[in-house]
């Protein structure tokens, strides 16, 4: 462990004291009531919120704010995968936090609303680092547009949380499914920036339809 990283992880302690995370619904994101300075938060997710350091470029801080026995699962998680290109490492970690190799990009949600084109290689990227994972004896679960990153013309996985979950999850194949039949023959052609409104109705839509749709199976 290097001197870089043991300081990081002090601070990281300190973090996961003073960071004040809430989960008022399981199917929304956790919110950040209190972040101390000068943390930044990058994102939040169903189960944690993700936190960087200005001083520290080659990591970040994974606390989550609920469920937080699934901590063990997301470490178990990390020990399979090891090192690929398309996930990130994790360096450490405590009792609710994950001290993860940091990767820059854009979501591919992010990249339909600022209009930035998808090339068909980053879903393929997404497509063999998923097999990568089966073969490890994961079950890639929960895996969509704000889960999915173009960083340096790759794409990577940055949520792993829910890989061990053995249940089929369709989000991919109907990602995949939308990006091919809608996406190629619009937005691929001619970039246009889609408020966040309209993506965040689409995917309660899609959550409501997913819900009925298995009301009816």
């Amino acid at each position: 462990m290097t001197e870089v990283l043991q300081h990081f992880i002090k601070l990281a302690e300190d973090l996961d004291r003073s960071a004040v995370i809430v989960s008022s619904d399981e199917n929304d994101p956790v919110a950040v009531v209190s972040c101390p300075d000068p943390w930044r938060i990058l994102g939040c997710g169903n189960y944690a919120a993700v936190f960087a350091h200005p001083t520290y470029k080659d990591y970040v801080v994974k606390i989550y704010g609920r469920d937080v026995e699934g901590i063990k699962d997301e470490i178990e998680v990390y020990g399979r995968l090891g090192s690929h290109p398309a996930y990130s490492e994790c360096h450490y970690y405590g009792d609710r936090f994950l001290i993860l190799k940091r990767i820059f990009g854009t979501t591919l949600f992010d990249c339909v609303h600022n209009g930035i084109r998808i090339e068909p290689k980053i879903i393929e990227d997404i497509d063999h680092a998923l097999e990568y994972a089966r073969k490890r004896g994961l079950f890639p679960h929960d895996v969509h547009g704000k889960n999915v990153m173009v960083s340096e013309g790759q794409g990577v996985i940055v949520d792993v949380s829910d890989f061990l979950i053995k249940e089929d999850c369709g989000k991919w194949k109907d990602l995949k499914l939308a990006y091919n039949k809608v996406y190629l023959r619009s937005l691929y052609r001619l970039p246009l920036s889609i408020p966040y409104s309209i993506l965040n109705g689409v995917r309660i839509g899609y959550r409501w339809y997913k819900m009925i749709k298995r009301t009816f199976d």
